[in-house]
């Protein structure tokens, strides 16, 4: 899985996260960060054709892919404004607490390991009137639908990079220090285990309760 991993899962999931409707995804949210911003899982820079370069004044964009990194920093140099790209997970973001005004997430909770505490380390580094934007795929609610997900999730997670279908999204954000303050629903064209969308805003909660 090794040479896998390094040469052919990245462009993969660039391809993949490059799709229509997931593109037609980012275009709603990410035009909505401002000031400074923290792009979790920044990928290969899908996202950074899609800011509003009049309400960034800076963007930190972090990926423990060394292969999607390099892609991303392709992308950077044609950003109007400053890009700074961060390599490492985001279980212990290597960032100042209170120090961005925007955390981004795009199609990443569904990949990242321990994904509560790296939600708990995205509310130390947000300023406290800072806000999440999330736009992810994840537990469907529908029965039949949630039930290939849950059958599919192992083999899939191991072809995919280690992202699950069938996470919980809403429960993950709130569970990790946040408190959702507008979510909206909906699935996507495409295969129905990996399209049931969530996408929306929560701020940290008090004391990370």
């Amino acid at each position: 899985m090794g040479l896998y991993r390094r040469y052919l899962l990245p462009r993969i999931v660039h391809l993949t996260c490059s799709a229509k409707p997931n593109m037609r995804q980012r275009g709603k949210l990410v035009p909505l960060a401002k000031g400074r911003v923290l792009e979790v899982g920044i990928g290969s820079g899908l996202n950074l054709p899609f800011y509003d370069a009049r309400r960034v004044t800076g963007l930190w964009g972090l990926d423990p892919s060394r292969e999607l990194t390099a892609m991303a920093s392709e992308a950077a140099e044609a950003a109007p404004f400053e890009v700074e790209l961060v390599l490492a997970g985001a279980e212990e973001i290597p960032l100042d607490s209170n120090s961005f005004d925007t955390v981004l997430l795009t199609y990443t909770l569904c990949t990242i390991p321990d994904a509560e505490p790296a939600l708990r380390e995205m509310a130390r580094v947000l300023k406290p009137d800072g806000a999440l934007l999330f736009c992810e795929h994840g537990a469907a609610p529908d029965a039949d639908v949630r039930r290939w997900q849950d059958r599919l999730d192992p083999v899939w997670r191991r072809l995919g990079g280690g992202c699950h279908l069938n996470r919980d999204i809403p429960g993950l954000i709130r569970h990790g220090g946040f408190e959702i303050t507008g979510m909206e629903t909906m699935y996507l064209p495409g295969w129905r285990p990996a399209s049931f969308n969530y996408w929306g805003r929560a701020t940290a909660s008090p004391a990370g309760a």
